[in-house]
Formats: C-alpha cells, structure tokens, sequence
C-alpha cells in the first residue's frame, strides 16, 4: 500500500487538472451562496421584525417559520453543491482509493448493510433511520474489507407528542475479515464512564451497564484507561485481545483522533470511527487545494483501509476452524 508522501504527491501532482478544474467551480458556487445567503439574511431579518411586532419571537408560529426557513436554506445548499460534489468524488476520491489499491471498488451512492451494522452489536439500539454513503469493497493483502459512511438514528416522542431524532452513529463503520475463527463475541467501546465520573463510579457504572455482556478486565493499564470491554466469553476475550493487538489498537486509536469502537462477532472486526460528519463530501468553504483539507482526505483513506496492515489482520497467526 502507498504511504500518506505517496499519496499526497500523487493527490497535488497526478490530480492537479481536476483539482484546478473543481476549484473554479468551487468558488463560482460560493460567490452565488454569498449573494443568496445575504440577499436571505435581510429578507429573514425584515421577517423576524415583523413577526417580533405582531406574534412574538418565540411565538409558535414564528418558531415554525425560522425552523421552516433553516430548512430550506439546507434544501438550498444541498441543490446548490449537489453535481459540484459528485464530481469531486468521480474526480479525487475515485482515483486516491484506485492509487491505494487498483482492485478496491467504490460506490458514492451505496454503503454497508445495516444488517452488518446491527450484526456488530457496538450499537444495541433499535435504529428508526439508517442512511449511508461512500461504499468502498474489496480485499487488501487477502483480508477482505468493506466500509462506507454511516448516519443511523432513533426517535423518541416529547411529552407533547412529537418526534424528536438522535444521532445513535455516524461515522466511518468498516467490517473486515479476522485472522482466528472464534465463536464468542468480544465488544470494545471508548472508556467515556471512568473519564466521565472517575475510576470508581465510572468502574460501577461500567459494570452494571444491563445492555451489554458481561465487563472484561484485562491485565493492559494503558488499554483499561482508553477502553472498556464487554463479552460473553473472558477467556476468548483475552485470547484475542493479545498484549500485541491491545497495542495496536492503542496507536490506531491515537492516530484516528476520533472515538473508536471494535467488536469481534462472526469471525469478522468491525470498526467504527464517529467522526460525526460525512469525511469524503467537499466542503465548499474550503478550497480543495489547501494542503491541510486534502491531508484529512488522503489520512482518512489511508487510515481506514490501512486498519488491514495497522492491526496486522493479513498475519494468519491462528487457524480457521
């Protein structure tokens, strides 16, 4: 696989005709969302006057109408950036997934099954909504892998009736195969109870979480601090969680930067990375040139389909029953 230089040299150099070509456009949509955006903000402030005089700001009427007018300034957005960012994905993110691996095949349109996603059980939740995009599949160094983006929600009813949605995942979520058959099912989440609350509270809470397996200690300071573990066999458990692969999982971690959680369930890892956003739709705010927004591209390409060779999965150390 190539290496983040690799990759950048081939991002500014081997994409630089798309790249100029893409930032034209950028900048043409972003003059127009200036003018719309303020000839909007003074029509929605004249608005906002007068419905301050005759109903009241937070009358339920005007709540509606700013609520009804923050809609359509995204249902405005998204038509305005819409062919701008499928180009960027036919023209970047096509071609830097092919320069990974020739033989990785790229959906902007599909992602992973919720059914692989419930199947992680990282997430015991009923799932009202499940939506998903930037499909990527195939196998490296023998392992086969898929991951896509992510956005799965659940709703709940206030006590005035209406719905409300929360965000339950959202992120990068892959599913590779893992390199030992095991039967039991291992669950690693961030350690939020203990960073939360502190050792013994959040050690309690941890313990008493009624929603999952049985809590794991392991013998791996470092690892304890980072991440809690939950599973149905401790001694399978232990015995895939290696003081090796506790390490690696450690410097993924540190290198991802966002929340990481891991289950082993069906022979099969599942990762999920909520980066809270979409990682692969271009922002229009930013120009595709600058060196930092397209290292957060290149990183987050690498870092995932690398999880392969970070975590050695392409190592058989184990043989498959």
């Amino acid at each position: 696989m190539k290496s983040t230089s690799e990759l950048t040299d081939f991002y500014y150099k081997e994409l630089y005709g798309n790249l100029n070509e893409l930032e034209k456009v950028r900048l043409q949509i972003l003059s127009q969302l200036k003018w719309y955006g303020g000839m909007g903000l003074v029509v929605f402030i004249l608005f906002a006057i007068w419905m301050g005089k005759n109903f009241g700001l937070f009358h339920p009427f005007s709540m509606a109408i700013v609520i009804g007018f923050i809609a359509l300034a995204g249902m405005f957005y998204r038509s305005m950036t819409q062919e701008y960012a499928k180009d960027f994905k036919t023209k970047v993110i096509t071609p830097l997934i092919n320069a990974i691996d020739p033989h990785l095949l790229y959906n902007p349109d599909f992602m992973i099954s919720q059914h692989l996603f419930e199947r992680s059980n990282l997430f015991p939740h009923s799932i009202d909504r499940y939506s998903g995009n930037d499909y990527v599949k195939g196998s490296i160094d023998g392992v086969p892998l898929e991951f896509s983006d992510i956005h799965a929600e659940y709703q709940t009813k206030d006590s005035k009736g209406r719905t409300q949605w929360h965000t339950l995942f959202r992120g990068l979520f892959l599913v590779a195969e893992f390199n030992k058959y095991f039967k039991a099912k291992t669950v690693i989440l961030p350690d939020q109870a203990e960073k939360s609350f502190g050792t013994l509270i959040g050690g309690w809470l941890q313990s008493h979480n009624f929603s999952r397996d049985d809590l794991i200690r392991l013998d791996d300071p470092a690892f304890e601090k980072a991440f809690v573990v939950y599973g149905n066999d401790p001694i399978e458990a232990r015995y895939i969680l290696s003081h090796s692969m506790m390490k690696r999982l450690l410097e993924f971690q540190k290198k991802v930067s966002y929340p990481l959680f891991i289950s082993f369930v069906h022979n099969h890892i599942h990762v999920g990375i909520a980066t809270k956003k979409d990682l692969f739709e271009p922002t229009i705010f930013t120009s595709l040139l600058d060196y930092k927004q397209a290292m957060e591209y290149i990183n987050t390409l690498r870092y995932t389909i690398g999880i392969v060779e970070e975590l050695k999965l392409n190592e058989r150390l184990w043989s498959k029953a």
